[in-house]
């Protein structure tokens, strides 16, 4: 990595979390595409869901070039991502009760469909409510979190319990409390979050157990191309109106 050894450092960290979550959560990555290629056959939608930061790996996997078109992004406002002002607001709202089930009520979400919910901690009112709510709904609910967090830290939710209680399929992304994979003597925080990339992959992996599972059943995976290849707008205006139905980001 040239002059820098800290930016190697964090390569190798992401690397060998990456190799853990390939090794250690194979079969549940397995189950979740199951679970995944279940419902497209069936007819059902598929929903993702984080707030935060978490936002972001929700986000990797709807409308994106090699993704299913029917993955919609369950949106909860001033939650996703650091779209609001100030930042800390959508941290607050991630401890509100009672967003998560109003936001889901009014949703399309329906019973038979798959929701994921992302959320590095696991312990805040919102993902937790968002996961039990769904399963209450008849929803199958992949949670992807870090599993130390229920062993090291405390819940926010008034049940006391974690996103991980109150899912079908647990993903765990093996992030230690903190997110942070190096340290620098003179620095007092520690830094390199490798949340991101880990839970992202985790995601893009599931879609690619249910691409491989749909095929199996004699189902074509409803995948989407780049609209930047030629014919790869054509193809995707041919998907879309095929699953218009279970479309609702295009609306």
């Amino acid at each position: 990595m040239g002059d820098s050894t800290l930016a190697g450092q964090f390569f190798d960290a992401a690397i060998g979390l990456l190799r853990r979550v390939r090794d250690e959560e194979s079969g549940h990555i397995a189950a979740a595409g199951a679970a995944v290629a279940g419902a497209v056959a069936a007819g059902g939608r598929l929903f993702a869901f984080g707030a935060g930061h978490s936002s972001l790996a929700a986000q990797d996997v709807v409308y994106r070039a090699g993704g299913l078109a029917v993955m919609n992004l369950l949106a909860v406002p001033g939650a996703v991502g650091v779209d609001v002002t100030p930042a800390t607001l959508g941290s607050a709202l991630e401890r509100v009760d009672g967003l998560a089930a109003a936001v889901l009520d009014a949703s399309p979400a329906r019973a038979g469909d798959v929701l994921f919910v992302v959320s590095l901690s696991g312990r805040n009112a919102l993902p937790v409510e968002m996961a039990s709510h769904a399963r209450a709904l008849g929803l199958t609910v992949v949670g992807v979190t870090s599993v130390a967090y229920a062993k090291e830290t405390t819940s926010r939710h008034r049940s006391g319990t974690f996103l991980k209680d109150h899912c079908d399929v647990v993903l765990d992304s093996k992030i230690a409390v903190g997110d942070a994979e190096l340290a620098l003597d003179g620095v007092a925080a520690p830094f390199g979050p490798a949340s991101t990339v880990v839970t992202s992959a985790l995601m893009q992996a599931v879609m690619a157990a249910a691409a491989e599972e749909l095929v199996r059943r004699g189902v074509e995976p409803p995948l989407l191309r780049s609209g930047n290849v030629d014919g790869g707008h054509e193809w995707n205006v041919r998907v879309m109106d095929e699953y218009a139905d279970r479309i609702f980001y295009r609306r």
